[in-house]
């Protein structure tokens, strides 16, 4: 049994100052939508509007049918049970028209059943169509997003938006809108079909309208920041789960897994006091509802027995009025809570269309250059670059590299290194000056184009679930499985997949945990090949290998660079000292550029870094 502690006590009202500074905060985090997000719902309902149409027309026969069975039997009552009749009078008569009664009773439910059945699977198929196509919609806008947005956004956020938040968007379309519809009708329905049998009789059935409605209105007050809150703290426990789990091998290396336990436990108590507070709002709703119908039911059965007794009314009449009171309160609370499940949809929508409007910091022309061919010349004229504001941590860097040339950019870390391949990929665009691949302004230049032209291996790289054989192609079915095995056996990266059990088509895990640091570098290689091309980026590639496949991945970089323009980052100096040209950055900005040995003579900053470094191997 759960323990509460005392100083966490659950109550309708809460903590309400927290629970709205972290509203607020969420809010922060996520730009406001500033538009009509219902009315944006409703234009995916477009392509389905015919659809939609016969549901809402099956509704109203399923509304028609329901207003009709009491009616059926109060007729029945009044015709073939309680009607003057003498002693054994026409009892045959009777009989016929009670078993007439029956039939039309189950012809009836037959319908309601064949109608319920239709509308129920046109509108969930509809609902789940919608869904996919938003999903697929957010899932190509976050790819087209550039690398910032993934700098500041966690990722537990976007996988909420893109699974939980287009659940909620299911639930309203294949549940919510029907129900809206189906129970609004429901109720002008009833109240309809009473005032037109008994006016008295309606009136005393409606006495408790008034009360259900203040219900209402609290209800649905308390619980759209239920609602809210319970999202929030959702969003919050994914991306924390989503960060952790991803980091648990750090985790475990400094024996935090208890802290980490505690701090997730505090997070789950929170989502679960959200959770607690939304299930209390509901406990006290549904049964305030349901003891207003039951009051309700007892005025009918007090008022209309005395009617019936002083012949106002027949007894079928008051059967139909007992059995409509019944049906009456039941479609206001769902209203009730339909509004507020809206409410919630509506709130996830929100944050749907936010995500969708961020609009990608870098910008592509309409009509860009295409090249007709991309040669590789690379040059930097007097660029500035930051990723916040005016922290430059580029400044004023230029210089120019040749098709086919080696260059590799030395220095210590935070000196713009890295920023630079960035650059050149164009994940991110400058404040100040100009790149030009191949003479023409990297703006302008068709981002497609660009990025095709460009093989990255990283340091830590990033292998898919899978086999070996969809890591290396990434579904490009234009490589042939021939093109995959001749990049793995020019990159060295057969050597090892050709004594694993299944070859190419061995199974890989998440990250390719089951591979050493080696072999996922040689994987990353093949991949690079396998596509082929112009420019080749290499970011510390070579420094985290083990000595039994560092060979080999010196022959596969020699192989991979051959022909290609290359630009390389590294730590060692002792693998870049065959560059074409070494450029030394420091603080942003360029200070020493040439050969290793015209470097070293210079005796500056790359010869300082090379004699610590021969100092720490010896």
């Amino acid at each position: 049994m759960l323990k509460q502690n005392p100083k966490q006590k659950v109550s309708i009202r809460g903590d309400r100052s927290k629970d709205r500074k972290e509203l607020i905060s969420e809010e922060i985090a996520d730009v406001r939508y500033e538009g009509n997000a219902f009315l944006r719902l409703m234009t995916y309902i477009k392509p389905y509007w015919k659809t939609l149409v016969l549901c809402f027309i099956l509704v109203m026969a399923l509304t028609g049918l329901e207003l009709y069975r009491p009616i059926l039997i109060g007729d029945a009552i009044d015709q073939y049970i309680t009607g003057d009749y003498g002693p054994g009078e026409m009892v045959a008569e009777r009989w016929a028209g009670i078993l007439r009664a029956a039939g039309l009773y189950i012809l009836v439910l037959g319908a309601t059943f064949v109608c319920n059945r239709f509308q129920y699977l046109m509108i969930q198929e509809t609902g789940q169509k919608i869904v996919y196509t938003m999903r697929e919609q957010l899932l190509k806008h976050v790819q087209s997003l550039t690398m910032r947005f993934f700098d500041i956004t966690p990722v537990g956020k976007i996988v909420t938006r893109i699974a939980n938040d287009t659940e909620a968007i299911n639930d309203l379309y294949a549940n919510t809108l029907v129900r809206l519809f189906r129970n609004s009708i429901k109720v002008i329905g009833l109240a309809a079909v009473m005032f037109s049998l008994d006016v008295k009789m309606a009136l005393l059935s409606l006495v408790m309208v008034p009360v259900i409605l203040v219900l209402t209105i609290v209800f649905r007050k308390l619980s759209r920041l239920a609602y809210q809150l319970t999202k929030t703290r959702v969003t919050a426990l994914n991306t924390f789960l989503s960060e952790h789990i991803s980091g648990m091998k750090v985790i475990q290396i400094f024996n935090r897994e208890q802290e980490k336990h505690e701090e997730f436990c505090d997070k789950s108590e929170s989502l679960y006091q959200a959770g607690y507070r939304e299930m209390m709002i509901f406990a006290i709703f549904r049964p305030s509802i349901y003891f207003s119908s039951i009051v309700a039911l007892a005025i009918i059965l007090g008022g209309g027995g005395t009617s019936v007794i002083g012949g106002g009314i027949s007894i079928g009449t008051l059967y139909i009025f007992i059995q409509y009171i019944q049906n009456l309160f039941t479609p206001i609370q769902e209203l009730a809570e339909q509004f507020s499940t809206l409410q919630s949809a509506i709130a996830s929508a929100e944050k749907i269309f936010t995500l969708l409007d961020t609009k990608p910091l870098i910008s592509e022309d309409e009509n860009p250059v295409i090249l007709p061919e991309v040669k590789g010349r690379i040059e930097f004229d007097h660029v500035w670059f930051a990723y916040e504001g005016e922290n430059y941590v580029l400044k004023d860097v230029s210089f120019t590299i040749e098709p086919g040339q080696k260059v590799a950019f030395v220095g210590a870390t935070g000196a713009g290194k890295s920023s630079i391949l960035n650059l050149i990929g164009r994940y991110y665009d400058i404040q100040k000056g100009e790149i030009r691949v191949d003479g023409v302004d990297i703006r302008k230049l068709s981002r497609e184009q660009i990025r095709s032209a460009i093989g990255q291996v990283q340091q830590d790289v990033f292998i898919f679930t899978g086999d070996i054989r969809s890591n290396i192609r990434l579904r490009d079915e234009s490589i042939t499985d021939e093109a995959i095995k001749a990049a793995a056996e020019h990159t060295n990266a057969s050597r090892f997949i050709e004594r694993l059990p299944c070859g190419y088509a061995e199974h890989v895990s998440e990250r390719g945990a089951t591979f050493s640091a080696g072999q996922r570098q040689l994987l990353s290689f093949a991949r690079t090949l396998a596509y082929d091309p112009t420019i080749l980026i290499l970011d510390e590639a070579t420094a985290n290998i083990d000595t039994e496949t560092e060979q080999w991945i010196q022959e596969a970089l020699e192989r991979l660079m051959a022909g290609r323009t290359t630009i390389m980052v590294a730590h060692r100096l002792s693998t870049i000292q065959h560059a074409d040209r070494i450029i030394v950055m420091h603080h942003g900005r360029i200070r020493e550029s040439g050969t290793h040995q015209e470097l070293l003579e210079q005796n500056g900053i790359y010869k300082k870094l090379y004699q610590l470094q021969l100092a720490s191997e010896h």
